[in-house]
Order: structure tokens, then C-alpha cells, then sequence
């Protein structure tokens, strides 16, 4: 297993991550091998949907999962309300970790047990029926809001079988699932987790159809992907789950590996919020990356799920990327689209394909192209008609490209084939920070108002809150009137901090620059403004324009495009948690060598919708300025963007560095009966975790940055795992700015480790540790260590080789 020092220098061989369980639930059927029976066999299970009103649409057809499906575990919920995601991914958890059924009880640790979820719509019928009961004037139930954003499903999962290890959610829409399995193979290839259960979900919603019924892009015949007469793309439904454990912990405990995840590639089109860039350029980045990481050359490919949804566009344009990626092998090489079988399924697509690419290596087996009927000019390749076809290869390329322009591509192996390359490891420097928050534009309005003690927000119909005032000359530099027309706030403030963080870094973005992106509540704006009308018209209100914004990747894809970042994308949505995790998984891309360059940007905006949410869970503070702490917390929005760098790529160009993050640890809670552990022993583990991956002690720490917002419950549990971690009279000194600046929602790890570079006006001395926790119960915390006030490149935090143990 691979550790590194706090310099990030490797200090043994990568271990291969191998896919030991698969789980599925689709219109095959129930079960992974359902699915592989129904697409060797090329048996279409698109047929006319039964639970969603079709009328008004182009289409009657989907691949739905039929019959009423009761999840294998309970979760909190209103009383007669299911969220249908969530039951599609809990079975198929359910099945995947069956492969661990006959290990004794303990074999994995539950605090070395991981969870990455892929959705693109979250718990989008959760969503839906807090709007609809608001549209109509009733209360909406407390509890829906806890079943709606993406970390709220990964968090119920993981509390369903006690997973207490990284908790995350991966956004990047139709390309989720297979992001999701490579930052899960991150997880346990760089030590993080002994198994990661990961994968995607997504629900049929008469919301998700109506969108793209209004894009003109169903198709009214089963999807007949790459083929002439194509028409457009089938939507499906399901959930796709893999387990992921090292091929050290497989072979010691006689796990059958189906496959090993020999590497992955991510990029940006920066071209369009829903077409794909027509050349492929984007998709062949992302290709060529993940044969890179894994070491497997263009012509050792022999067989590519593809992500062939059927559309005009996109055949051809993931067409051209596997010409550019593969080169001349490309015209031989085998390229299907399970998509022809059980539809789209969006944010599970890239889980359920890996599944059956696992499959087709594990059988030496291609399966078809259903529907395929005759060539197509601008689609070349061999798409696998008719039949299955053998296979005689070792490496499989499975390939998902989303809304917003988010590519990702997965290379997998059969066991003991291939050995990926030894990544080169670098330590990560933030060289550029911007700050957008209710104090004003930047990080010194943001220390000024933590230094007076400012108070952010003002009462708003009851409700206290901080909003970020941009006034359209401060947008004018960045975006014109007509870029904005068809922007939400969320694209806005994102485009504006992050163009700000590179010019800040003196940075020039390009292809090979990337951008991570964190957000806790998500497309809000976006979401009530095509929604509501659907509630009052149906269908036909469905707006085109605004429906590509409801993605939680969107804000991404329009900072791709209008700043020209065309390198790795991921999006994140870990509630409170976002910014923490997303710096943490923007810092392990670069010190493996993803990138020389990325910019984290993580923001949130208030809706009346979304205040209205954290107003009836009882978290948001109702009290006047200047009146005493109520014991909950100012609700604010804000954007926090950090240019970070490996530190070669940083002292090449001669920038200069603000601070170095040297670690990072995640655990989770993980509780069916209650959001948080009152004893604060997630908060705990995930801080001993980020000091080890710091290879520090509680003792070279010079302040911490606490979560703490003014919510009772959670700042006590954190109060007490710090006096538990530092011991209560050697404490460094404790820094709770959001108790002052308000409770940015997503933003609030970004922006506290932003604070953290500075100590009044000047440099703090020693390594701070900043800590950011979810309301449901999961927790990342980071060591960042000060920069080099006289910006000659080199952080000057402590130098040491001290090992890492998690």
C-alpha cells in the first residue's frame, strides 16, 4: 500500500485497487449479474414507463426498475415518503458488500471502511415534494431537506451499514459514477481506506424528464446508439455499486477479483453547458490521462464501453475522442453502449458501465450495440453489432461525458495483468486565494470583519442572513450582461472568485489547468426556477434554458468555459463539509500528478427555499444583531476560490506561496439514530488522521480552526474531540470565524483555510490544523502549513520525514 511522507514523496509501490463485489439494480433487473446477462445478450429493457405520467413528452419509454423496490435497510424519512434513489442504492449496496459475508465480523475495520456516491440528481423527488408542499401553501416535513442534497444519500448509506470512514458525493452528472470509482480507488490506493464501496444512483422523476423532453433529446424508439438511424437517448433508472479493496487485502483473505481499476482520467470540454466539444478534444484529455495513470498503452486496449447515448452529437464526438485517444488501434478495437440496453441512467451510468466492463473482461466477452442497425459516416469505428463477440485482451476502457462539459474515463485490467506506474509524487502549495462573502470582496474584508468582530447578516423575514453584495461593475471585468443572461448566482460568484484566484496566483489558465468544485446545498436557484412551473403546467413549462443549470456540476463547467480551464473537473457536495474535502481531494490529484495546476472553488448561494430548509430543521439563527447567541448559527452564502499548486510546477514559475497542505484525514459518524456523535469521535479520528498525513503531532500545531458556527450540539461535540486530541492545558489557540462571518454552508473549509494563512497581519509560525464537519455527521480536517512571507517559493512550515499511519 502506498503511504507518503509529509513531503509527499512515495515510500513504496503503488498497490493496484481491485473490484472484489458488484451490486445493480436496473431495468434488467435486480442484481449485477442480471445486468451482464441482459447486455451480453444485448436484451433491450427499455420499454413504456409505468410509475412517472409520460403525457406531453416525446417519448413513452425509459429503462425503469420495475415493480415497488423496499430498500434492504431503513433510513429517516417522512412517514409515507421514499426517496427512490436512495432505495436503488442501498440494494445495490447491499449486494456488493455481500462479498465480504464470509470474512469474520471486523475484518474491515468500520472506521477504515469508505463511501464515494456518484448522483446527478441527488434526492431529487425529495427536492420535488419540499417545493410542491411549499408551492401550495402547506409546511413541508423537516426531514425531506435531510434526503435531498447528494451527501445526504452518501450519508445514509454509509449510516445504513455503519461505514464510518470518507464519506463523500461526487457531482459531476452523467460522469458521477465513474468519477466516483476513481476517487474511491484514490482512497484506498493511497491508504485512506482499507475497502470503498462506490458507485452512483439516480431516480426516475417526471422533473428529469420533462428537461430533457425540452433539450429535444429523447428518443421515441429504444436509444440505437452510434448507429445511422439514431434518434436520440432512452433515460434510465438504477444504481450501480462496486467494492474496492487493495489486491494485498484480496489476495490475504481469498477475495475473487473481478478486475483491478488500473487508473483514471478526468478533464474539462470548456466548450458548451450541454453539447460535447465536436473534435472530442475534451473526452480524448481525459482518455489519455487515464492511460497514463494506469500505464497501459493506446494499442493494449481492446474493448471501450462507450458512452453512446444515441444523440446527434455526442456519438460523434466520443467518436473522434477514441480516434485521438487511441490512434490507428482505434478502427480495431471493439466499442459498445450498454446504454442500448437499460437507457441512461445519468449519474449512474459510469458505475453500472464499469460493471459490465469488469464483466466483459472477467468472460473475454464484448457485448453488443443493441439497436444497431447501419453505419453512420460520422461514427467510424466497430460498434459491436448484432451479437457478442470474444475478447482476447487484458485492458478495457469505459468511457462517461456529462452536462457541463465533465469527462471521465475509467481503465480497467484483469487481475495480475498489469502493474500501473509509480506515481510521482509532489508536495501541493495554494499560491492564489479569493474570497467573496457577506464582509465584502476578499480575504482582507473577510480578517478586517473577524477582527472587529463584525456580525455578518441582517434579519430577513425572521431569519438572520449573510449575503454576498456584488454589484454588476464588480461582475462587469469578468462577465458580460448577455454571459450572465442564462447564469444563476451560483455560476456568477463562481466564474468571478476564481478568475480573481488565479490573477491573485498569477496564473494563466489553459488546457492543462483544471478546476474542483465544491458545493454544500447546490443549483438551488436553478432548481426552483424550472421546477415550479412544472408543478403549475406540466411539461410544457419545462424551460431549456434553465435545465442545464440544475446540475451541481454546472457552475463548474461555466468556469471551464469562461476562463478557459480545460484540465481534471470534479465537482463535490459533502454538505458543511464541501470545502474541506474538495481542497483534500484537489491536494491528492496534484500530488499524484494529475496536474500541475488546479483551481478549488467552492461556493453557495441562499434561496428563499433553501433558508426556508435549514429554518425548519432548526439549525438557522433568528436572532436581531447585537441580541445574545441563540444556539444556532447566521446562514450566509459566499465563494472561496485557492489556486494550488505541486510545488515544482510553483517554484518553476516563480510564485509565490501562500502555504503548503500537508495532510488531510476524513471519518464519518455514521448513525442511523442521530446526525452527529455527541462525544465528537468522527471529529476526533479525522483529526489524528490529517496530523499522521501530516506526519506531525498534536505538538507542532500552532492554532486550530474550528468548524463551530454557533450550532450547540455540533460545536460541543467538536470541543471536546479538540480537548481530547491537544489535551485541555497545551491547547494551541482555537479560531471559530464563522461565528463572526456566519455559516457559509459548503464554503466554510475553504474559507477558514484561507484564514488560516494569515494570523492578524502577518504570517502565522506553525502548521494549523482546520477543521469542517457536515450536519450529517461527516468530517474533514486539514493541516496546512504558512508560506514563505518573502515569496521565494518554498513553504516554510517544518521539515521532516515523518511516515505516514492512518
Amino acid at each position: 500500500m502506498a503511504r507518503r511522507n509529509k513531503r509527499g514523496r512515495a515510500t513504496r509501490t503503488v498497490t493496484t485497487v481491485a473490484v472484489v463485489g458488484t451490486g445493480a439494480l436496473t431495468s434488467q433487473g435486480a442484481g449485477a449479474a442480471a445486468l451482464w446477462e441482459g447486455a451480453r445478450a444485448g436484451r433491450v429493457a427499455i420499454r413504456p414507463v409505468q410509475h412517472i405520467d409520460m403525457r406531453g413528452l416525446a417519448t413513452k419509454l425509459g429503462g425503469e426498475v420495475e415493480g415497488a423496490r423496499t430498500a434492504p435497510r431503513g433510513y429517516r424519512r417522512p412517514k409515507g415518503h421514499r426517496e427512490r434513489a436512495l432505495d436503488l442504492a442501498l440494494a445495490a449496496a447491499e449486494e456488493a458488500l455481500a462479498a465480504l459475508a464470509e470474512l469474520p465480523e471486523g475484518t474491515v475495520a468500520p472506521t477504515r471502511f469508505g463511501l464515494v456516491l456518484g448522483t446527478c440528481n441527488a434526492g431529487l423527488l425529495s427536492a420535488r415534494a419540499w417545493l410542491d408542499a411549499a408551492h401550495r401553501g402547506a409546511a413541508p416535513d423537516p426531514r425531506l431537506p435531510l434526503l435531498a442534497t447528494p451527501q445526504a444519500l452518501a450519508e445514509s448509506v454509509a449510516a445504513a451499514y455503519g461505514l464510518r470512514g470518507p464519506v463523500l458525493a461526487v457531482n459531476t452528472a452523467c460522469a458521477s459514477g465513474a468519477n466516483a470509482i476513481g476517487l474511491g480507488a484514490d482512497l484506498v490506493r493511497q491508504g485512506r481506506a482499507d475497502a470503498v464501496l462506490a458507485g452512483g444512483t439516480d431516480a426516475f422523476s417526471d422533473v428529469v424528464f420533462a428537461g430533457f423532453n425540452a433539450l429535444e433529446s429523447l428518443s421515441p424508439e429504444p436509444a440505437a446508439p452510434y448507429s445511422a438511424d439514431r434518434q436520440g437517448l432512452s433515460l434510465g433508472e438504477g444504481s450501480g455499486m462496486v467494492l474496492l479493496v487493495s489486491t494485498e487485502f484480496a489476495a490475504a483473505h481469498g477475495l475473487r477479483q473481478l478486475a483491478e481499476v488500473a487508473g483514471y482520467g478526468l478533464s474539462a470540454d470548456g466548450y458548451h453547458v450541454t453539447a460535447p466539444h465536436p473534435e472530442g478534444a475534451g473526452a480524448a484529455r481525459a482518455i489519455d490521462s487515464a492511460l497514463r495513470r494506469s500505464g497501459v498503452a493506446p494499442e493494449d486496449i481492446g474493448y471501450v464501453n462507450g458512452h453512446g447515448t444515441g444523440t446527434p452529437k455526442n456519438d460523434p464526438a466520443e467518436s473522434a475522442a477514441i480516434a485521438r485517444a487511441l490512434g490507428e488501434s482505434a478502427a480495431r478495437t471493439p466499442v459498445s453502449s450498454t446504454k442500448s440496453v437499460i437507457g441512461h441512467l445519468l449519474g449512474a451510468a459510469g458505475a453500472v458501465e464499469a460493471i459490465v466492463t469488469a464483466h466483459a473482461l472477467d468472460e473475454q466477452l464484448a457485448p453488443p450495440t443493441a439497436g444497431y442497425t447501419r453505419a453512420a459516416p460520422e461514427c467510424p469505428l466497430d460498434y459491436v453489432p448484432g451479437a457478442a463477440r470474444p475478447l482476447h485482451t487484458d485492458a478495457a476502457l469505459s468511457n462517461n461525458f456529462a452536462f457541463a462539459g465533465a469527462n471521465a474515463a475509467l481503465v480497467l485490467t484483469r487481475p495480475g495483468t498489469h502493474t500501473p506506474p509509480v506515481p510521482d509524487w509532489d508536495r501541493v502549495v495554494v499560491t492564489g486565494v479569493s474570497v467573496l462573502g457577506p464582509a465584502g470582496d476578499g480575504i482582507q474584508a473577510a480578517r478586517r470583519a473577524l477582527r472587529a468582530g463584525q456580525e455578518a447578516g441582517s434579519l430577513e423575514g425572521g431569519l438572520r442572513l449573510g449575503r454576498v453584495a456584488l454589484g454588476d461593475e464588480e461582475i462587469a471585468p469578468y462577465l458580460t450582461r448577455r454571459q450572465r443572461r442564462r447564469m444563476d448566482r451560483l455560476a456568477v460568484l463562481s466564474i468571478v472568485a476564481t478568475a480573481k484566484a488565479l490573477a491573485d496566483a498569477g496564473l494563466s489558465a489553459d488546457e492543462s489547468v483544471g478546476v474542483v468544485f465544491g458545493t454544500g446545498t447546490g443549483p438551488m436557484e436553478a432548481m426552483e426556477r424550472f421546477v415550479l412551473p412544472l408543478l403549475e403546467e406540466g411539461a410544457a413549462a419545462a424551460d431549456p434554458s434553465v435545465f442545464p443549470n440544475t446540475v451541481y456540476n454546472q457552475a463548474a463547467g461555466q468556469v471551464a468555459t469562461h476562463l478557459g480551464l480545460r484540465g481534471p473537473t470534479s465537482t463535490l457536495s459533502v454538505g458543511h463539509a464541501t470545502g474541506a474535502a474538495a481542497v483534500a481531494y484537489t491536494a491528492d490529484l496534484l500530488a499524484a500528478g494529475h496536474a500541475d495546476a488546479l483551481v478549488c472553488t467552492v461556493t453557495d448561494t441562499l434561496t428563499e427555499q433553501v433558508a426556508r430548509a435549514y429554518t425548519a430543521t432548526g439549525a438557522a439563527s433568528t436572532r436581531p444583531p447585537g441580541a445574545p447567541a441563540d444556539g444556532r448559527f447566521t446562514l450566509a452564502e459566499g465563494s472561496v476560490a485557492l489556486v494550488m499548486e505541486r510545488l515544482s510546477a510553483a517554484r518553476a514559475r516563480g510564485a509565490t506561496v501562500l502555504g503548503e497542505v500537508l495532510g488531510h484525514g476524513m471519518a464519518s459518524d455514521a448513525s442511523r439514530a442521530r446526525l452527529w456523535d455527541p462525544h465528537g469521535r468522527g471529529v476526533e479520528l479525522a483529526m489524528r488522521r490529517a496530523l499522521a498525513d501530516a506526519g506531525l503531532t498534536p505538538r507542532d500545531v500552532g492554532g486550530v480552526w474550528l468548524s463551530a458556527a454557533g450550532l450547540t450540539a455540533a460545536d460541543r461535540a467538536e470541543s471536546a474531540a479538540v480537548e481530547r486530541v491537544f489535551g485541555s492545558d497545551a491547547a494551541p489557540p482555537g479560531h471559530a470565524p464563522k461565528s463572526v462571518l456566519g455559516e457559509p454552508m459548503g464554503v466554510g473549509g475553504a474559507l477558514c483555510l484561507a484564514l488560516s494563512l494569515w494570523s492578524g497581519d502577518t504570517r502565522p509560525a506553525a502548521p494549523a490544523v482546520v477543521n469542517s464537519s457536515s450536519l450529517g455527521g461527516s468530517h474533514v480536517s486539514l493541516v496546512v502549513a504558512p508560506g514563505d512571507p518573502h515569496g521565494t517559493g518554498d513553504p516554510g512550515g517544518p521539515d521532516n520525514d515523518k511516515g505516514v499511519s492512518q
